[in-house]
C-alpha cells in the first residue's frame, strides 16, 4: 500500500528556531522581572501571567500549520491556514527547477503566496527552497525542509 500523495509536507507557523528563542527570551525577561518586583509592588503577579501566556502561545504555535505542499498528478498544490486560497501551479508550464537559499537574512517573516517583483513566495521556516520558472519567467519560491527530495519528485512528476 503506497502513499497517497507523490510528496507531502507540513510547514508550521512555530517552529523557527529564532522566533522560538525570542519568545522564550522574552518569557525569562518576564520571569526575571517577576522575581525582581515580588517585594516592591502589587504589579509583579503581571509579570508572571504574562511569562506564562508567552509560553503558552509558544507551544500552540507549535502544532499550528502555515501551509501544506502537496505533489501529484503533474500538479503543485499549496493550502494555508484557514480563510487563505489554495494555490496549485501546473507542472506543465514550469520551465526549469532549482533548489536555492530562500534569503541571505537571518530573520524572515513567514509569508503565503506573497507576490514580490515578479514571484510568489511561500515560506514558513529553514533556509531552503525550491524555485520553480514557468514559461512566462515568473518564479515560485517554495519554503521547505526537505529540498532534495521535494526536487526529485518535481523532476520525476515533470518526466512523466
Amino acid at each position: 500500500m503506497g502513499n497517497r500523495y507523490a510528496f507531502l509536507e507540513k510547514q508550521y507557523i512555530g517552529r523557527d528556531y529564532i522566533r522560538i528563542c525570542i519568545r522564550l527570551v522574552m518569557a525569562a525577561f518576564c520571569f526575571a522581572a517577576y522575581v525582581y518586583e515580588r517585594d516592591r509592588d502589587n504589579t509583579q503577579d503581571l509579570f508572571l501571567v504574562v511569562g506564562f501566556g508567552i509560553i503558552a502561545v509558544s507551544i500552540i504555535l507549535l502544532f499550528m500549520i502555515q501551509y501544506k505542499t502537496i505533489i501529484e498528478d503533474k500538479k503543485i498544490l499549496i493550502d494555508g491556514l484557514w480563510s487563505a486560497r489554495k494555490v496549485e501551479i501546473d507542472l506543465n508550464t514550469i520551465k526549469s527547477v532549482r533548489k536555492d537559499t530562500y534569503s541571505n537574512y537571518l530573520f524572515n517573516n513567514p509569508v503565503y503566496n506573497l507576490h514580490r517583483k515578479g514571484s510568489v513566495r511561500f515560506y514558513s521556516s529553514g533556509k531552503d527552497a525550491v524555485v520553480l520558472t514557468d514559461r512566462d519567467g515568473f518564479e515560485y519560491f517554495i519554503g521547505t525542509q526537505r529540498p532534495n527530495e521535494m526536487y526529485l519528485v518535481i523532476k520525476d512528476q515533470m518526466k512523466s
